[in-house]
């Protein structure tokens, strides 16, 4: 008999009833430490004080009133997000997927309006991973992920991850834009270089083109800055976010400049809960905290002793990982290939560390932004009794 919950994820047989900052305990009181975070989402950690009384504050109030009326927390988290980045306007929605549709229909819509409706097709990237919507599988492009489904939505190509010369061959008279991950997370954790998205801010001025760019996963400090983008010193003209930004209640949002939001009026696009007033209750609580002082800054300063300790442990372990790749707070172990991620993040379950595997073989590393020293020292110690146990002149003399 099929379960009452519909098996859709291979679901480890743990159930997690306790959460704080960077830990995670099960209901027979077992202790984790959580280097998944709920797959980049639990942004400030499992129970942050401020984002509790925020949610429990407001659920008193009012949860829910339509978009039919005016969101004065949607109105204020808008204003602080648009002073705080590149964008002239804020769409919220529910989830990455919501999100990154939202961003696409905006690029045709500009065009559309620009007396140019052919214009509608969007490059992307092999490797990427948009969202679960027919939309966004069709932009992933995974054959994995397509099956069985029917045909894909039109309107989107694939170019190499990091080729200009490719991307430049891709373009004609119906590229609307170019819709990127700074850095790939499902795909391998894979981070386009900087010069690479110099490139793309140029390549589309050059040809007129819209740069979208999907921060779900690298936004929101996760890479030592507000958006991942700012490290190159660009501004997309349109940015889906979510994960982070509500710091694990669901909440997304499309970020856009004047000239792409002014054409998303009223009755083209819309949303039953995006941008509810618990919502945004909660991702105002994870700007304060986001926002504050030198948050961002010890946010690089643990992300880089994170990496200088993986970097160490891929030495000391040659046979189980071939190297570290990522950025700030999204990392990723390269595993030999006689190792695979699956077996890596099971091992790493049995030292007590969350992990989440990601394409190419990668064990991937994203814990909370207010992780501390004393626990990346801790999840570093993990990793390396996880790498012992994945040897394969140990594994045996481990497993017994």
């Amino acid at each position: 008999m099929i379960p009452a919950l519909m098996p859709t994820y291979n679901r480890a047989d743990l159930a997690f009833v306790r959460g704080q900052g960077a830990q995670l305990w099960t209901e027979d009181g077992r202790r984790f430490l959580d280097f998944g975070s709920g797959i980049a989402t639990t942004s400030i950690g499992h129970a942050h004080p401020h984002l509790v009384q925020a949610i429990q504050e407001q659920a008193a109030q009012v949860m829910h009133v339509s978009n039919l009326y005016r969101v004065p927390q949607a109105e204020k988290l808008a204003a602080r997000h648009v002073a705080a980045s590149f964008a002239d306007s804020v769409f919220f929605c529910n989830s990455g997927a919501e999100a990154n549709e939202g961003m696409v229909k905006a690029v045709r819509k500009y065009y559309a309006e620009n007396g140019q409706p052919e214009r509608y097709e969007m490059i992307c990237f092999e490797g990427a991973f948009h969202g679960r919507t027919l939309g966004m599988l069709s932009a992933t492009g995974n054959e994995k992920y397509l099956a069985g489904f029917g045909p894909p939505v039109q309107g989107f190509s694939h170019v190499p991850f990091g080729n200009m010369n490719a991307l430049r061959a891709a373009i004609g008279p119906g590229t609307a834009g170019i819709m990127i991950e700074p850095i790939q997370g499902e795909g391998g954790v894979r981070p386009a270089s900087l010069d690479f998205l110099r490139d793309l801010r140029k390549v589309c001025d050059e040809y007129g083109l819209l740069l979208a760019l999907d921060e779900v996963q690298t936004g929101m400090g996760r890479s030592g800055k507000l958006w991942a983008h700012q490290w190159a010193g660009i501004e997309p003209d349109v940015m889906s976010a979510a994960k982070g930004i509500g710091g694990g209640f669901p909440l997304g949002a499309v970020f856009a400049k004047e000239a792409v939001a002014k054409h998303l009026k009223a009755g083209t696009h819309g949303t039953t809960y995006g941008g509810g007033p618990l919502a945004c209750a909660a991702g105002n609580a994870v700007l304060d905290v986001i926002l504050a002082d030198g948050f961002l800054a010890e946010v690089d300063r643990i992300a880089r002793k994170l990496w200088d300790g993986l970097v160490a442990l891929a030495a000391k372990h040659p046979t189980v990982v071939s190297g570290v790749q990522g950025a700030g707070l999204l990392l990723g172990l390269k595993l030999q290939p006689e190792v695979t991620n699956g077996d890596a993040q099971a091992a790493a379950v049995a030292e007590g560390l969350l992990t989440v595997a990601a394409g190419m073989n990668v064990l991937r590393l994203a814990p909370a932004l207010i992780v501390r020293d004393a626990e990346v020292e801790e999840a570093l110690e993990l990793l390396d009794r996880t790498c012992r146990r994945l040897t394969p002149s140990l594994n045996k003399v481990a497993a017994k």
